[in-house]
């Protein structure tokens, strides 16, 4: 949509799909995926990547023109997260990084102390900051107002597929904001795609809805879609809510047969 540009850091996309590479069946799995998805951006864990390794995904987006997002997965804390970022800013040749600060192992929840004090040290050190963070409008608001190139509320904690849990917060949310709001984890079907982007987010980040469902591929195809569908009604604007039915035509022009008895 060339009259509808999604703009990151200066870049200017056509697909508003982020794609995540974790928890893939295999490479030929994911290259069919992101094909499918048409997406442009795709996270890397340096964590879990040599980026000197042949073989790898690397090699799958460099063949799609594909750009890395490198993230800081499995980070616990601001020290580890600035770190990983500095090491991927060198490996990735890019300034971008998508921050992410874990609080615990059981629900993956963003540890919003560390995350913030992670993005100040990454913003003045030239990175554009795709910041990962919990569905809570008043950390949102701090991490824009410290620079964040995007602020990533989650829908539901991640790879749980439970969707938007709470579109009250979200809505707030996207109420506030002037940087981009990516929907980030809990995404399960494309269903809750097309409900993110029909609230207003400029885009959204799948990994697990697509790397382990039984069809990858299709998944990513009816998420693509979802994607477009759901920018399309946000720009169109939805009716509003009624309790009770309302004809869709006048009255006006109505023949009263009743008018001779």
């Amino acid at each position: 949509m060339a009259d509808d540009p999604f703009v990151l850091a200066g870049r200017t996309l056509g697909s508003r799909l982020i794609l995540g590479t974790g928890g893939a069946g295999s490479l030929e799995a994911l290259e069919q995926a992101l094909v499918a998805s048409g997406a442009e951006v795709a996270t890397v864990a340096l964590r879990r990547v040599d980026p000197a390794a042949r073989g790898s995904v690397l090699d799958v987006l460099d063949r799609h023109g594909v750009a890395c997002l490198p993230n800081t997965a499995g980070c616990y804390t601001s020290r580890d997260a600035v770190t990983t970022a500095r090491l991927a800013r060198g490996a990735f040749e890019t300034d971008w990084v998508k921050l992410e600060v874990i609080g615990d192992d059981r629900t993956l929840m963003p540890d919003a102390v560390e995350l913030l004090e992670a993005a100040e040290t990454l913003i003045d050190d030239d990175f554009h900051v795709l910041a990962y963070t919990n569905d809570d409008p008043v950390t949102a608001r701090r991490l824009e107002e410290l620079g964040c190139t995007a602020v990533m509320p989650l829908g539901s904690p991640i790879g749980s597929g439970m969707g938007i849990r709470n579109p009250y917060n979200l809505a707030m949310i996207l109420d506030q904001a002037q940087v981009p709001i990516i929907l980030d984890a809990g995404v399960g079907t494309a269903s809750d795609v097309a409900i993110a982007m029909e609230m207003g987010c400029a885009g959204v980040m799948v990994a697990t809805a697509i790397t382990r469902a039984r069809q990858p591929d299709l998944m990513a195809g009816a998420i693509r879609h979802a994607a477009v569908a759901g920018r399309l009604a946000h720009r169109a604007g939805r009716i509003p809510r009624r309790l009770y039915g309302q004809a869709s035509t006048e009255d006006t022009g109505i023949a009263d047969f009743d008018a001779g008895n």
